[in-house]
């Protein structure tokens, strides 16, 4: 499979650094390097979440939103990574994703992901091991708030 300038990006990125060179190269080749200018909504709460993304500039709050109000539960930046929720096809997205400032990411289509995980298990395994240590990151974040909100002192 020959290189494509997207390679080397994934080698780097903290989110995807340690897999091997046929696993970037399979994962540069569903990847597309997009960019959103600050303040736009990247991903809608409760609709269907269609790419799992990779920060590589700039950066984006993630936002818990309730028809009242919203608030910001965590502030992701280069070589982090969201959308998790992309990768299960028929799960609603539980936050709002907004860009803080001009962001650049690269974006992985969940379903083609998906696919990628169950035809190479080594693979899956490993990303899907990545992915639910950002989903256990979420959840940290939001007790926090959770908690901060209730006054109640958090030790880290």
């Amino acid at each position: 499979m020959a290189q494509s300038p997207l390679d080397d990006i994934i080698h780097d990125h903290a989110f995807t650094r340690g897999l091997a060179k046929p696993q970037i190269n399979k994962l540069a080749s569903l990847a597309s390097e997009v960019t959103f200018p600050p303040d736009e909504v990247i991903l809608v709460e409760a609709r269907r979440s269609q790419f799992f993304y990779l920060v590589l500039t700039g950066s984006v709050t993630v936002e818990l939103c309730t028809p009242r109000f919203s608030f910001c539960l965590q502030a992701l930046g280069a070589g982090e990574a969201f959308g998790w929720s992309s990768l299960l096809g028929h799960q609603d997205t539980l936050f709002r994703v907004r860009a803080r400032e001009t962001t650049t990411v690269l974006r992985l289509p969940g379903a083609g992901l998906a696919e990628l995980c169950r035809s190479d298990p080594e693979l899956g395994t490993e990303f899907l091991s990545r992915t639910l240590g950002l989903v256990a990151r979420r959840i940290r974040a939001t007790e926090m708030r959770f908690a901060e909100m209730c006054g109640i002192r958090v030790c880290s």
